[in-house]
Order: C-alpha cells, then sequence, then structure tokens
C-alpha cells in the first residue's frame, strides 16, 4: 500500500500520551489523516483488525 507523505499538522484532540509516555493518536486525528495505515491503532475508525488483516 502506498501511503501519502504530507504532514498533517497536530492539533488540541489529535492525540494524547498514554502513562508509559507515547503518543496515542485519536479517532479524530485518523479522520483527518484520510485512510488507514493497517498498523492495528487503538483508535481506528476504519475497522481495520491487525489478527484478520482485513478491515471490518
Amino acid at each position: 500500500m502506498n501511503f501519502q507523505k504530507k504532514r498533517i499538522p497536530l492539533e488540541d484532540g489529535d492525540y494524547y500520551l498514554t502513562p508509559e509516555g507515547y503518543r496515542c493518536f485519536t479517532e479524530q486525528y485518523h479522520l483527518k489523516r484520510g485512510y488507514c495505515c493497517e498498523s492495528g491503532c487503538r483508535h481506528c475508525p476504519y475497522g481495520y483488525n491487525k489478527k484478520t488483516n482485513s478491515q471490518e
């Protein structure tokens, strides 16, 4: 899959920091980005399931 290489400026509500210090992107950010990266993101609005490697 070819992914776009455009940078999307981060805004309030696009991510939060986990207790471990990682940046976790929200559904708002994923929708703004406009495609599924198929990485099994926690808040994926596109329904991708990493275990079955398909969108549900």
